[in-house]
């Protein structure tokens, strides 16, 4: 008897931790922040599928950082008024820097492909393999592309750069960037990305989520 009593409860506790573990996931979500605003609203912004490719630069210089980035931002407003929901959502860094040899960091960030909201199609650029960080996302793209270009200062010292900003409504939507290259350049030492994304509501509200530090050395 004490023998099957084991079994059975060994046999409760196994069902009990699958019910326990069976649960809503998120495949691909990174980080995200949620924020009661003041109009009652709960406003999330997420971040999805980040991946920062730091790669040899071009130009040879010790000094030069360069990456390409792809990822994924997306916001959800829940709560009564939802639906009339404005604003905007901006992505971009934080850039953390030891010191710079002599002269301000320049930092130089160009996208290609964004790609923003949408149902079932994928925006394929210049007749490349679709890329499946943008499926769902609408066609033609938002931006034909964005570049910016911001010096950063002498060193050390950690900078916030918004690489772009678009102008969302309704209760979701997102937006996807693939390829993105970003380069920083006079900078010594080793240089990390801590990339973000940001939710500002026409109110003023805002929530912003930080991704993990990527280190371009």
């Amino acid at each position: 008897m004490k023998a099957i009593s084991r079994v059975l409860i060994a046999l409760v506790a196994a069902i009990a931790g699958l019910f326990a573990s069976t649960g809503t996931s998120n495949a691909g979500l990174d980080n995200e922040l949620s924020l009661l605003d003041g109009q009652g609203r709960t406003l999330t912004i997420q971040q999805h599928d980040t991946y920062l490719n730091g790669v040899f630069p071009l130009d040879r210089n010790r000094l030069s950082r360069e990456w390409f980035h792809s990822g994924k931002a997306t916001y959800i407003v829940a709560g009564e008024g939802a639906d009339e929901f404005e604003g905007s959502l901006e992505l971009g860094y934080q850039v953390g820097f030891p010191w710079s040899l002599g002269v301000g960091i320049n930092f130089s960030y160009t996208t290609p492909n964004i790609a923003f909201d949408g149902l079932d199609s994928t925006f394929v650029p210049d007749g490349e393999n679709a890329n499946p960080l943008l499926e769902g996302i609408q066609t033609p793209p938002l931006f034909p592309g964005v570049s910016i270009s911001a010096d950063l200062g002498n060193g050390p010292g950690i900078q916030e750069v918004a690489t772009f900003s678009v102008d969302v409504e309704g209760a979701d939507g997102s937006v996807a960037v693939s390829n993105a290259h970003g380069t920083v350049t006079g900078a010594a030492g080793g240089v990390l990305l801590r990339p973000f994304a940001r939710l500002i509501a026409s109110t003023g509200d805002s929530v912003t989520t930080y991704g993990e530090a990527w280190n371009m050395n």
